[in-house]
């Protein structure tokens, strides 16, 4: 695959923005193999590689009166929507398989019985170690199920913040438990 140079990209660019539908043909042309590409590297699945690249395109041809030419080339920023949209539908089909899976009701006792206590193994006993900001830290993460991102908006911390203090804490407990 090659680049467009700078000026056809410019004037592919001009070209889209008036909505030229063959325009929009040129560019699948010249681009959707390097795309797909990008796409099955991330999905592993040919049929929804193809599927997430005429997503990307409908994506690329709605959304196009947003881009912004100084901000990046042409193909760096549809190749930009054929990533997200291949991550999103990999964490869809994560969602969707984790919740799909009905448990039985002795596989489910079985479960319950044997599942994974942190007080078990005294975990809740470690935050003793840690300052409150950080134990508060830690519950939001690791008890409550919270990402990094919304930990940061529930304690009103940066991302980097917290990010950073969960490498300090780790790094804290490793060294007094062993």
């Amino acid at each position: 695959m090659k680049l467009f140079d700078q000026e056809a990209e410019s004037q592919l660019v001009i070209r889209l923005y008036a909505r030229d539908e063959t325009a929009m043909t040129y560019f699948y042309k010249n681009y959707h193999k390097a795309l797909q590409a990008t796409i099955w590297r991330i999905v592993r699945d040919e049929s929804l590689a193809q599927d997430v690249l005429q997503e990307s395109m409908l994506k690329f041809w709605l959304s196009f009166p947003a881009y912004d030419s100084r901000k990046g080339r042409l193909f760096t920023w549809a190749l930009n929507i054929a990533r997200n949209l291949a991550i999103d539908r990999l964490r869809m089909a994560r969602q969707t398989s984790q919740r799909s899976q009905p448990l039985t009701e002795e596989l489910t006792s079985t479960l319950t019985a044997a599942s994974f206590n942190p007080d078990h193994i005294g975990v809740r006993d470690w935050l003793t170690l840690l300052s409150p900001a950080d134990r508060q830290l830690l519950e939001v993460l690791y008890f409550q199920g919270f990402t990094h991102t919304e930990a940061a908006d529930e304690l009103q911390l940066p991302l980097g913040t917290v990010k950073t203090r969960i490498g300090r804490i780790i790094r804290t407990l490793a060294q007094a438990v062993g």
